[in-house]
This record gives structure tokens, C-alpha cells and sequence, in this order.
């Protein structure tokens, strides 16, 4: 499937006293780039959640394999590789330039507003699926 790619620099705040990206602050790198992937096949979260759906990050895997510095520009890249009935996985990773330093595998759980586990809307789906 079509990739999505999130550029970000990194800041004083993301990192830890040596200026090293603190760990945890990755989550949220994938988290913004897997928002982007559902905006640009015309997704919104918040409206998604207006009409009763929600998703869940139900399983991370990550993979650490070299750091990000205060400074660096990094890049997000991320790719819907399967879709259930009710789940997403996502295969992400962080770059600088050509380097990988994060690979992640997230698996998203489509939920209710009680946030019991429902099946993904039809429309929804065929938007994920487009290439384009």
C-alpha cells in the first residue's frame, strides 16, 4: 500500500539531558504519522468519533536501532500492511536522511464509544484501501 511520510525537527523538549530523543517520544512521532496517513485518505479522527468509531493502539512493536539528536530533521514514514475486520497494522520508521532509527509494527483496534470492539465502517475501509 501507498506510504505517508511525516518530516519533523527535533527539538530541546524531545530529548533527554544528553540530547538524545527520549524513548517514549517516538509513540508520539507514530502516532502523528499514522493521523497523517488517516488525513490524507480523508479520515479525521474527530469526526470518526462523532459518528461512534474509534481506534486503539492495541499492540507496538518497536524496534530501536539508532538515535535522534536535538537539531536532527527526521522522517516518519508509515504503511497500512493489513487490514482486518476490525484492526489496522501499520509497519512505521523513523529515518534521518537514509538511516533507520526506529522500526515499528502498531496494530490499531477499531472500537465503539464504549470502546468494546466493533467492525471498521465500510467507507472507512474502502478509504484506507485506495492506493491514491
Amino acid at each position: 500500500m501507498k506510504e505517508s511520510y511525516l518530516e519533523k525537527k527535533i527539538y530541546y523538549h524531545d530529548t533527554d539531558c544528553g540530547g538524545v530523543v527520549y524513548y517514549a517520544n517516538y509513540l508520539k512521532y507514530l502516532e502523528e504519522a499514522r493521523t497523517v496517513l488517516f488525513s490524507e485518505r480523508g479520515i479525521e479522527i474527530t469526526e470518526c468519533v462523532q459518528k461512534g468509531t474509534n481506534f486503539v493502539v492495541a499492540h507496538v512493536d518497536i524496534d530501536y536501532k539508532a538515535p535522534a539528536h536535538y537539531g536532527d530533521k527526521i522522517r516518519i514514514i508509515s504503511r497500512i500492511e493489513k487490514l482486518g475486520k476490525s484492526s489496522i497494522y501499520f509497519y512505521q520508521e523513523v529515518k534521518k536522511d537514509e538511516s533507520v532509527l526506529i522500526k515499528a509494527i502498531v496494530v490499531l483496534a477499531c472500537v465503539g464509544l464504549n470502546l468494546k470492539p466493533k467492525s471498521m465502517p465500510e467507507e472507512m475501509r474502502k478509504s484506507l484501501e485506495e492506493e491514491s
